[in-house]
């Protein structure tokens, strides 16, 4: 027979002792302090060693307000495009059946497994001066290696499966079955997604978009390989990072450093966020009556 001691352990899902859950506890969080806490805390101590006067100094310093700036333009062109495609994959991979989908699928999440650096070595074999395009380029004087175009194109392609990756289960989920109700009552194409799936999938969105944003911004790999490191012009944050520490410029590394910390701050700040908000949708609709889903069918045609 049971113990009660017993019985609210097992109510609570584990069957393990007291001294267990709490090394297991006390393991995860120094391993917390030590790799994540430690790291961020040595950031910003070096960061303000000298001061918040040479701290904003180091961030408005002409290179640095360049990589800054930079930073966030590529980021402003590949998250939106990234975007598009993660939502047309997302779409094609959850909702519709075709030869090729586990290919499509598997390259979706070609960027998972290809190391970024490759990734760039592969734009500077495809564009670069030897490269298969490199002499029509050079003819039309367009310039994509070892300019802005080229680290576009490097982050979209390291950036490109979060949107997706987040949206294809959430689609798979939810079954098509609200989308065709949609349309048997007359809905469009446009108005099904505008205002029956996009409403399902907001969160998610959202999550995708955050996820790609983050990764977008601290890109190192294969940004820096089709850089060229020319400084105020194609580098970026961890670019311009990595030349002032070689440089044993510490503060201004650090400062510029901190920057990218706070953003990925920021960043976990809003994901928190969301999901807190996606949970809570949720537990809206499951407390919401069953003909919920069919109101939500028809307001495009009553609209």
């Amino acid at each position: 027979m049971s113990t009660p001691h017993g019985a609210r352990r097992a109510s609570a899902g584990t069957i393990e002792s007291a001294w267990v859950k709490w090394t297991l506890m006390a393991g995860a969080l120094a391993f917390f302090f030590l790799f994540l806490i430690l790291p961020l805390a040595a950031v910003f101590t070096e960061a303000l060693r000298k001061g918040l006067g040479a701290y904003f100094e180091a961030l408005k310093e002409p290179d640095a307000w360049s990589a800054i700036r930079l930073t966030l333009v590529i980021a402003v062109i590949a998250v939106p495009l990234n975007l598009v495609f993660g939502v047309a994959a997302a779409w094609a991979i959850a909702k519709y059946e075709f030869k090729g989908k586990a290919l499509l699928t598997t390259l979706v999440d070609l960027p998972f497994s290809v190391s970024p650096v490759v990734a760039g070595l592969i734009y500077v074999l495809i564009f670069g001066a030897q490269g298969w395009f490199g002499p029509w380029l050079q003819a039309h004087d367009i310039k994509m290696v070892f300019a802005v175009p080229g680290m576009v194109l490097a982050t979209i392609f390291v950036t490109f499966p979060f949107i997706a990756r987040e949206l294809i289960p959430l689609m798979q989920a939810q079954g098509s079955d609200e989308e065709q109700a949609a349309m048997v009552l007359g809905a469009s194409g446009w108005q099904t997604f505008w205002h029956v799936t996009l409403p399902n999938i907001k969160w998610g969105l959202v999550y995708g978009v955050i996820l790609c944003n983050a990764r977008a911004m601290g890109e190192f790999g294969a940004v820096s390989v089709v850089s060229g490191h020319i400084r105020g012009q194609t580098n970026t944050m961890p670019l311009h990072v990595e030349i002032l520490y070689n440089e044993y410029q510490s503060v201004a590394a650090f400062a510029v450093a901190s920057l990218l910390a706070l953003l990925a701050l920021v960043s976990l700040g809003v994901k928190s966020l969301v999901e807190w908000r996606f949970e809570r949708d949720q537990k809206v609709a499951a407390e919401s009556s069953p003909e919920r889903p069919i109101a939500m069918v028809q307001n495009p045609i009553l609209n």
